[in-house]
């Protein structure tokens, strides 16, 4: 674990991270030692100090301080945590603000390999998320709502769990963006209001349009993936994960043409 280019696990206590969630993060897959879809986490990064008002970091320090905490990893994940620094009591920012970083890499999930061919179950979960179009999009680090519909289920062939926002609009996975498909046409909830703008959505929503299916982005509800066809999930890890069961409800898989996916995971664990 590197802490601001220090080779240590320690952390101020008076870090604003620990006492108010004040911070971004971003979790990548490392391939060979090489950390997947930079520039794409970096614009989500950035993006996020923006909107926190934490000043950006040096993106070309942090791309040396990534390579040095994965090595020569051949498959693994890293986690940059960046923090609005140390300061005194109260939420009041200090100023001037020193910006903390962490970077910490960690062996691959142990996924079943079958969920990325054969399809996921997924369940509905009651937690909710509270809806703050300032923190809409980015990852900052109050991740309370995810923990507490995480904590829901104990059950090993259940993959993930499918969050609605408060007024019963269909957001995110705990972990996870969330894509419907209705004959040719994909769909993917709106996030103008919470939820979390996953790199790999972003992906699927380039290439879209060039495996000849047309994408909306539009408000949905739990009638709406009830009717689709098919679904599947995404991040930054799993990459791709297609839906087969939600709750008792079958669904198609494969979800999209394969030729889409197996072009969508390249790119995930290239770029």
């Amino acid at each position: 674990m590197l802490v601001n280019g220090i080779a240590t696990d320690l952390l101020s206590a008076f870090d604003r991270g620990l006492h108010y969630g004040d911070g971004l993060f971003e979790t990548l897959a490392v391939i060979d030692g090489i950390p997947c879809l930079w520039e794409r986490h970096m614009r989500r990064l950035c993006l996020g100090c923006d909107r926190l008002g934490i000043h950006r970091p040096d993106t070309r320090l942090l791309r040396h301080e990534a390579e040095r905490e994965t090595g020569e990893m051949p498959r693994g994940v890293l986690k940059i945590i960046l923090t609005r620094g140390s300061g005194g009591r109260g939420y009041r920012p200090p100023n001037p603000q020193q910006a903390c970083r962490v970077l910490h890499a960690f062996s691959w999930p142990d996924y079943p390999a079958d969920w990325a061919h054969r399809g996921v179950q997924l369940r509905v979960c009651d937690s909710r998320l509270g809806l703050n179009p300032t923190l809409a999009g980015i990852k900052h680090l109050g991740r309370l709502e995810q923990v507490l519909a995480r904590s829901e289920w104990d059950e090993p062939a259940i993959a993930e769990g499918l969050m609605l926002d408060t007024e019963g609009r269909v957001v995110e996975g705990t972990m996870t963006n969330l894509f419907l498909r209705k004959g040719d046409r994909l769909y993917t909830p709106e996030l103008g209001a919470c939820g979390t703008a996953g790199v790999v959505r972003e992906l699927v929503m380039d290439l879209a349009e060039d495996a000849g299916l047309t994408l909306s982005v539009t408000h949905l509800f739990l009638r709406d993936v009830f009717k689709a066809d098919a679904a599947f999930l995404t991040n930054s890890v799993i990459g791709f994960w297609p839906v087969k069961r939600l709750e008792d409800r079958d669904l198609e898989v494969p979800a999209v043409p394969p030729a889409f996916s197996e072009s969508l995971l390249a790119k995930v664990y290239s770029e």
